[in-house]
């Protein structure tokens, strides 16, 4: 079975943003670049544990890191991983607005 090249890196995008803690990263990243510490606050996980799953993201070509004076900012390198958070926050939005929530 030949696969489409498109349809394996989309997989692999897919992969990348299947764990919760890293769909939450990149869903933070959609706005605004942030650094580590900004979202081991914001997701209330260690350091260590936002490291892995930055790794992750990065070694996929999803997000970047830059370094700002003594902090590296992150953010999205792969418009399709933002296009996806920001259809699957849509959809979650319109849900709550249709439940009245």
């Amino acid at each position: 079975m030949n696969i489409n090249p498109e349809h394996e890196s989309l997989a692999a995008l897919f992969h990348a943003l299947a764990h919760p803690i890293r769909y939450c990263i990149v869903e933070g990243l959609v706005e605004t670049g942030r650094d580590v510490s900004t979202m081991v606050h914001c997701l209330d996980q260690p350091q260590p544990k936002i490291s892995q799953h930055l790794n992750v993201l990065k070694a996929a070509g999803v997000i970047e890191g830059h370094r700002e004076g003594a902090r590296i900012v992150y953010s999205i390198t792969d418009d399709r991983a933002k296009r996806i958070v920001e259809a699957i926050g849509a959809t979650h939005l319109w849900d709550k607005m249709e439940a009245g929530v």
